[in-house]
């Protein structure tokens, strides 16, 4: 009975356990879709299980798969070089073909297929945008417009090859991870040992699965002083440039960071008063794009346009033709609102580290490339210490071999290993001076010097290759102690190299303080129309747009600020009005804008030392209302001549005629041409004109055809060369401008440029 009784207890527990425990699961053979059976031709029939099993595959493995492959292998980024994996095998293939001479982009694509698995068409669009980014790839024909939109010429007529700043931070196989091609047949780099954020120099836009990415591209010098600054550990402030250039409001872009947004205008010039032109478009748009937007919103009745003509070649020409009813001011506004002459763009900086896609800011790229490129710089340096260490040691080993005549050792040796301990005996003696013991390698090295070389060995010659490894090796040394101090002089290196032509295109709105600054703050001085005109009246003293019988300047629009230099010298920018007092007789009224690059000419006498100077400046940075002396306030200082030219190639040339009291002075006159000074800033003093007193100065008669105007040599104290007066008649006291007597606009080029007599 206590036997039936505890087997049918065992009995009921291995039921339970059999109820408790899960189904054990028969693996079955995986089907998939097999287009053979759908019966066609063979009696089968497909039946919904099939169906089931074919779609539960594709979605548990395939998708996954797909999705994964996308983001990491095709649309994103890498963080270490900031390139996708087909443009890092375009500069690979690129690579394997430079020989300094221009490839074929068809030859390009076919090598670079070799790596790439996706057809000449993806390798080829890839290589055009990298080549029309202007920074890796020199290209040689038609590569397209980006301003335009026009596509390239077929591979078969263009070509390209690396450019000089590609082969020197690309590309260093010594300190590259190689892995095996798709096919196995090739080796290509897992990403390269870049010492340059290439992604941030040239953006990047990709759209993968369930994520994109999208980096806006920045401007060249500022990058390379941000990787300073990160080096230095000093704050970093990147924003972005485009080469379509525009006018860009940045206050949002957050550092580049997710959730970040940048607004671009287009650069909108009035050229008449129903006719403006654009000459800078947006990142993102093209002109074609860009006018078929207008034409949209003039379809729409949100805008007004007669007609548009496109005249973009080289630079953006887009002429647009308003109707006789409206005015370019009222246009403006409706341009940027409903038109891609203003977009926004929203930075995604999604890139791939450590085999996960990753988001980051601008800030967090620099700082990750900066600490990059300084750990390749140490690698570089390591490898580099370690060849020239190899160097000088077998340098020291031949020269112990040859001049201690070891060679010798192995003459009655008859076995290939009896030479070998031979040779390693007669070294041990002088082993201690080496820096590292001696291998079989070396032995073996040694043996194979020719005996002709043993015969010629110059011991001399030998010990100064020596001497210079060893200063190759303290260098290269010193550079690994000081590692980040040598990383900061490579970049400023880069940048004295490759800085050339990378200049800011795209301005940035800021304030006077240079703080960051909305379109909404600055959107009327940015577009206002110059509907105003600005009058004089010199023998008041008073300016202003409200003057309308007097002396005409020069258009305005009542937002501009006024530059006025007075006949004391003190200059005065102020905001334009209705009227204001500038003084009787003022040396140049006329707008002023901030980017300012008229060249001022000035001959003024000091009164304190009574010299005469003369000066060459621009007026730069000024603050509103706030008065700048252009030479010592003194009540016999006096202004004797003042010009203004637009560029610095244009220069006065005056006549110095002295008093014709002074006695003892044999040159009367003395002739001065402003291009022999330096431009400098305006509170300079000047040079030296001449110390005696002097009756007036005048502008010098043109120069006659051949007649050389090269600068003498310079002169003791400054003075300057004297003519003599005999050969040059003096010029003629000026007239008064008859503008003063009428509103009649003056030219600006002769607008502020007058003759004064000392009374």
């Amino acid at each position: 009975m206590t036997e039936d009784k505890d087997s049918s207890e065992k009995e009921q527990e291995e039921e339970i356990e059999e109820e408790d425990s899960p189904p054990v699961e028969v693996e079955q053979p995986k089907r998939r879709f097999d287009p053979e059976r759908l019966g066609a031709g063979n009696g089968d029939e497909r039946s919904d299980e099939d169906d089931a099993i074919y779609v539960d595959d594709m979605y548990g493995d395939w998708f996954l798969d797909y999705a994964s492959y996308v983001i990491l292998e095709r649309a994103v980024p890498h963080a270490d070089d900031g390139l996708k994996p087909v443009q890092r095998r375009i500069l690979h293939s690129m690579r394997e073909l430079e020989d300094g001479r221009y490839n074929k982009v068809a030859n390009v694509i076919g090598n670079t297929m070799k790596y790439h698995p996706h057809g000449d068409a993806s390798i080829g669009d890839a290589m055009i945008q990298l080549g029309q980014k202007d920074l890796l790839i020199d290209t040689q024909g038609n590569w397209g417009n980006v301003l335009t939109g026009d596509s390239a010429a077929a591979p078969r007529y263009i070509e390209a090859r690396l450019t000089p700043f590609a082969l020197e931070v690309i590309f260093s196989p010594k300190v590259t991870t190689w892995l095996a091609s798709y096919d196995g047949r090739n080796k290509e780099p897992v990403t390269f040992p870049v010492k340059f954020p290439l992604l941030l120099a040239q953006g990047a836009e990709g759209i993968a699965v369930g994520l994109s990415t999208k980096i806006l591209p920045h401007n060249f010098l500022e990058i390379l002083d941000a990787m300073i600054d990160a080096l230095r550990k000093n704050p970093i402030d990147l924003l972005p440039d485009f080469l379509q250039g525009g006018i860009a409001d940045c206050t949002d872009y957050n550092g580049g960071a997710r959730g970040g947004r940048v607004r671009v205008r287009a650069r909108i010039e009035k050229v008449k008063k129903h006719l403006l032109k654009i000459t800078e478009i947006p990142y993102g748009t093209t002109t074609t794009s860009l006018i078929d937007s207008i034409l949209s919103a003039n379809d729409k009745s949100k805008i007004k346009v007669s007609r548009i003509e496109d005249n973009t070649s080289e630079f953006v020409e887009i002429l647009v033709h308003l109707p006789s009813t409206v005015s370019a001011e009222d246009s403006l506004p409706g341009l940027y609102a409903f038109t891609d002459c203003e977009v926004s763009l929203a930075p995604n900086a999604c890139i791939i580290k450590d085999n996960h896609p990753q988001f980051l800011s601008v800030n967090d790229l620099v700082k990750s490339a900066a600490e990059l490129t300084r750990e390749t710089l140490r690698r570089e340096l390591e490898i580099k210490l370690g060849e020239l260490q190899e160097k000088w040691h077998f340098a020291s080993l031949e020269k112990i071999f040859i001049e201690k005549r070891i060679y010798r050792d192995i003459e009655k040796e008859e076995t290939w290993e009896g030479v070998i301990a031979a040779v390693d005996k007669g070294l041990k003696p002088y082993v201690k001076s080496l820096r590292r013991s001696v291998t079989q390698e070396d032995i073996v090295r040694l043996l194979e010097i020719k005996i002709k070389r043993i015969s010629k060995y110059d011991s001399f010659r030998a010990d100064e290759q020596i001497k210079g490894f060893e200063d190759e090796i303290a260098e290269v040394e010193g550079h690994l102690a000081q590692l980040t101090r040598y990383a900061i002089r490579y970049f400023k290196e880069l940048r004295k190299k490759y800085g050339k032509g990378r200049e800011r295109k795209t301005e940035i709105c800021v304030d006077e303080n240079g703080e960051l600054t909305p379109f909404d703050k600055i959107v009327a001085a940015k577009v206002v129309v110059a509907n105003e005109t600005l009058f004089l009246n010199r023998k008041d003293g008073f300016a202003g747009y409200g003057l309308k019988k007097d002396e005409s300047i020069e258009k305005c629009s009542n937002l501009d600020d006024v530059i006025v230099i007075g006949k004391d010298g003190v200059m005065k920018v102020m905001k334009i009005a209705d009227k204001m007092f500038v003084g009787k007789s003022p040396l140049r009224v006329a707008v002023f804008r901030r980017d300012d690059q008229k060249v001022y000419n000035m001959v003024y006498r000091d009164g304190k030392s009574g010299r005469l100077y003369a000066k060459k400046f621009k007026v730069g940075g000024v603050t509103r209302e706030k008065e700048y002396p252009l030479f010592k306030t003194h009540s016999k200082s006096r202004v004797f001549f003042f010009a203004v030219h637009d560029s610095e190639k244009k220069n006065s040339r005056v006549l110095v005629h002295l008093d014709p009291e002074l006695k003892r002075v044999k040159e009367m006159v003395i002739e001065f041409d402003f291009s022999w000074l330096e431009l400098q800033g305006r509170a300079v003093k000047g040079s030296t004109l001449t110390a005696h007193k002097v009756d007036r100065v005048v502008n010098a008669p043109k120069a006659e055809e051949g007649e050389s105007g090269s600068k003498p040599p310079p002169a003791k104290s400054g003075a300057v060369k004297e003519k003599d007066d005999k050969k040059i008649e003096p010029a003629k006291k000026p007239k008064e401008s008859s503008a003063s007597k009428g509103s009649k606009e003056l030219p600006e080029k002769e607008q502020g440029t007058f003759d004064f007599k000392d009374n």
